[in-house]
């Protein structure tokens, strides 16, 4: 067995993304719209912040209280549009519950939407064609695979969880790497039957689901699940202790994909900088 060491991998790729910032003139500009009070979502901007600042990435982060209505939400993300200082755009999830998700994330210019969110670069992922950007947390599990040199082509890649976030575009894009998919979700029969066909099997439900005798001995095993237990740590999807000795590669959680996530975001920050300044 051996650990698929994301936070080491994370490491490396920000430090070229850095090296790469430091070659322009002109520096990329991260915006992050934070709406409301969600602890863990000030958590996630903050170390976004820091992140950026560190490699040279210019970041805005836009506060708006919990009350903020739909309008103001969008209208704030036209700004942002039309801004050409800004090169992408993140609305951190996720939003207070009066407000519609879906609507507001269709607001981003396709070119400055840096998760890769929207129905443009959503849609492009499914006929084929390369969006602006991938989401984020599915583009550094795929890097996370080829740069371990772990063979996708040709596996039978089993996802379970079917988010838009996660398991519907990682689909997508293992199908992309010619990958055998199977998405599975709460409502599969038979699971533990599926998974055990998995030559690669990835788990994103943030419950506590996938044990040693679902998974087929060698699989590649990816946890993107990350739960606090009733003693306050943190672990994920996958039973780590004892999935690992049946496992040819597994991620570890926290310091598997989490640190992939970012790294992939601060990589698409770069990348549609370039693309907006050819």
């Amino acid at each position: 067995m051996q650990i698929l060491d994301g936070k080491a991998l994370g490491k490396e790729i920000q430090e070229e993304v850095k090296l790469e910032v430091e070659k322009l003139s002109k520096k990329p500009h991260l915006a992050v719209i934070l709406a409301g009070e969600n602890p863990a979502s000030k958590i996630y901007v903050n170390t976004k912040n820091k992140t950026c600042e560190r490699l040279g990435i210019k970041s805005t982060v836009i506060n708006l209280p919990e009350n903020v209505t739909e309008f103001e939400l969008k209208s704030k993300i036209r700004e942002l549009n039309v801004d050409d200082e800004i090169n992408a755009i993140l609305v951190q999830l996720p939003l207070p519950a009066h407000i519609n998700e879906s609507e507001c994330i269709k607001e981003i210019s396709p070119i400055k939407d840096v998760d890769g969110f929207t129905p443009e670069n959503l849609g492009a992922l499914v006929s084929g064609k390369t969006p602006f950007a991938y989401p984020c947390t599915p583009s550094g599990i795929i890097t996370l695979l080829k740069r371990n040199n772990i063979q996708i082509s040709g596996k039978h890649a089993v996802v379970i969880g079917r988010s838009n976030i996660v398991g519907k575009p990682l689909s997508l894009m293992l199908l992309k790497e010619n990958a055998t998919v199977t998405m599975c979700h709460s409502k599969t029969k038979n699971l533990s039957e599926i998974t055990k066909t998995a030559d690669i099997l990835i788990s994103a439900t943030g419950k506590r689901i996938v044990t040693k005798d679902m998974v087929k001995n060698s699989a590649v095993v990816v946890d993107v699940g990350i739960i606090r237990n009733s003693e306050g740590k943190l672990e994920g999807d996958v039973d780590f202790e004892q999935v690992k000795d049946t496992a040819s590669y597994i991620t570890p959680v926290p310091g598997g994909v989490g640190p992939m996530t970012i790294a992939s975001l601060m990589k698409n920050t770069l990348e549609l900088f370039l693309k907006q300044n050819k």
